[in-house]
């Protein structure tokens, strides 16, 4: 039976972003299920919600299969019988020189950046209720090119793109598609960039990441707080007008030279 609490699916819920999101929507009154595929993180996740009072519930979820996909928003809507948000946080990251990427560095980053995200949200529509929300965080490289992050530029651009036609698509139902583009963010994933591809110095790769903020020395990365307040915005009622944007939060890295 349907209640009217909102609920809001949240993939990559055990990651750095999709947990902060999690906490700020349940502040706002959403029930959230927590979708992922590392359990420990997850399971972290969830009990965070649940410790400021919300409620969190813990799905498995492996965005590279269909069937995955569709599991979580059963799932979801098993939970409270609706569904109002659909928030695609999952993300990998591979970088290198284009010769040097393989198949499977191929596969990965498009299944999970982008074909996951897809259907996801093929999963989700037939329950989406009108004024519902999607949105997709997409990254700075979505919108430009960053030397040495072709797959990953890829699978951004694309998203991107596909959150542009959604929203059209979905427009006359009421149904909100946005793209959120993140630049550099405080989270896992970062320090995972550094450890695997900073050559054995990471705190010398990010210092270089920040290198190109025009802050300066001023620079820092982004909170995943901060973008976890521009999701609940576009969740929020008052944002009805904003539909197929990318909104970009990264210290104006992608604004110009």
């Amino acid at each position: 039976m349907t209640d009217q609490t909102r609920v809001a699916l949240i993939a990559g819920g055990a990651g750095g972003m999709g947990a902060a999101i999690a906490v700020r929507l349940s502040a706002d009154g959403y029930a959230v299920v927590l979708a992922d595929l590392e359990s420990e993180r997850l399971t972290a996740a969830v009990e965070a919600v649940r410790a400021r009072g919300g409620a969190a519930l813990a799905v498995p979820l492996d965005m590279r299969k269909v069937a995955s996909c569709a599991f979580a928003v059963k799932e979801a809507l098993a939970w409270h019988g609706r569904l109002d948000v659909v928030v695609n946080a999952a993300g990998v990251w591979r970088e290198g020189a284009a010769e040097a990427m393989t198949e499977e560095d191929w596969d990965i980053v498009l299944d999970v950046n982008l074909k996951g995200a897809f259907f996801l949200i093929q999963a989700a529509i037939p329950h989406l209720e009108n004024g519902a929300s999607i949105v997709n965080i997409a990254s700075d490289a979505g919108l430009v090119g960053n030397n040495g992050a072709s797959i990953y530029c890829a699978s951004k651009g694309g998203l991107v793109l596909l959150t542009k036609a959604l929203a059209l698509e979905l427009a006359p139902r009421r149904i909100r598609v946005n793209a959120v583009c993140p630049g550099d963010v405080a989270t896992p994933m970062i320090e995972f960039q550094a450890e695997r591809y900073g050559g054995g110095d990471p705190d010398g790769y990010k210092a270089k990441l920040l290198s190109n903020y025009p802050q300066q020395a001023a620079a820092r990365f982004i909170r995943p707080e901060e973008i976890a307040r521009m999701v609940a915005y576009l969740c929020e009622p008052d944002a009805a007008a904003i539909t197929g944007a990318a909104l970009s939060i990264d210290f104006g890295v992608t604004a110009g030279y």
